[in-house]
């Protein structure tokens, strides 16, 4: 039997204390015991990207990660992202706009890797996008409505338009 810890951590930042077996991924721990399931889990071995989440405001997958790993640290899932009062970050509002999804199930791991790239400032050519995003696979192919999205909402939160 293995070894259960207890694990606490900001998630969207809400304090969580859960108690979990030591090899329990982040991504089981989001989805089976914050019982928050906008993050996906595609391939289970970092190879998609449908998993992404950004721990501390760096953008991790979560199902590489040990949940144990993010003892004391802050998390923030698809969920976090919208204002409380329901308004879209300029991400998710830009993906809605551009059609930037087909089946939608890359999606939040799309979104949460865009943020990460607007905030690091990839965002200096199209091609700078695609090769930030080259993590995140989408199986329907809606690459190009996914790099006017990051580019469109990029330009909107550096001209402050949102």
């Amino acid at each position: 039997m293995a070894d259960r810890n207890k694990v606490q951590f900001k998630i969207n930042g809400e304090h969580r204390v859960l108690e979990l077996d030591s090899r329990t991924t982040l991504l089981d721990a989001i989805r089976e015991h914050a019982f928050l399931t906008g993050t996906k889990k595609g391939c289970d071995q970092g190879q998609c990207g449908a998993c992404t989440v950004h721990v501390d405001g760096e953008r991790v997958l979560s199902c590489l990660t040990l949940a144990a790993q993010v003892d004391g640290r802050n998390v923030t899932t698809i969920e976090g992202l919208a204002q409380t009062d329901g308004t879209l970050h300029a991400v998710q509002a830009a993906f809605v706009e551009f059609d930037a999804f087909q089946c939608g199930y890359c999606t939040p791991g799309q979104i949460m890797s865009a943020v990460a790239c607007i905030r690091e400032g990839h965002t200096g050519s199209d091609d700078a996008i695609r090769e930030y995003m080259s993590g995140n696979i989408c199986r329907c192919g809606a690459y190009p409505h996914i790099v006017t999205a990051v580019r469109t909402a990029a330009a909107r939160l550096q001209e402050g338009k949102v």
